[in-house]
């Protein structure tokens, strides 16, 4: 499927990886990759029953070059590249093969085994849509001693008058 590559985000006015940023474009898109991002597909691909996605992947980057243009297109600094993803980078120099990965959606393939609609009916502990389990009301807050153990602080928010 012709995936893209890169969104608009007119909030930001920046462009934004549509799926990850370590997605690699196809190949036909590699010569003009930073004239129109919004134009470039990626090598990606979903995995569909009767209508149900049941799991998503793509071809990874594995050129350094390319991930640093993608960097770019993104809106990362080298500087900020390197900081949050050298590790990535350098393990760039040892020649990665061309490879990809899936993530499989179990509870939507259960969900269509069972006959269901939602896959609410059948995760074990659901979240209802502003994220709290019904069955064991979670997350709770945590203990100061919690916070402090992960340098964290709790901030109320304000209200706007």
């Amino acid at each position: 499927m012709d995936f893209p590559l890169f969104e608009w985000n007119s909030d930001e006015e920046k462009w934004d990886p549509a799926h990850h940023m370590f997605t690699m474009p196809q190949a036909q898109y590699l010569d003009t990759l930073e004239k129109n991002p919004g134009d470039v597909r990626a090598d990606m691909y979903d995995l569909v029953c009767n209508g149900f996605e049941l799991a998503s992947g793509s071809i990874r980057v594995h050129d350094p070059e390319i991930q640093k243009r993608i960097f770019q297109i993104v809106g990362f600094s080298e500087e900020e590249a390197q900081n949050r993803f050298g590790f990535l980078l350098d393990a760039f120099r040892y020649g990665p093969p061309p490879h990809g990965g899936i993530a499989p959606g179990l509870d939507r393939l259960v969900m269509i085994m069972a006959g269901e609609n939602s896959i609410r009916e059948v995760i074990a502990f659901p979240k209802n849509t502003v994220g709290i389990s019904p069955m064991d009301e979670s997350p709770s807050p945590a203990e100061p001693d919690q916070y402090r153990e992960l340098h964290l602080a709790a901030v109320p928010v304000q209200e706007k008058e």
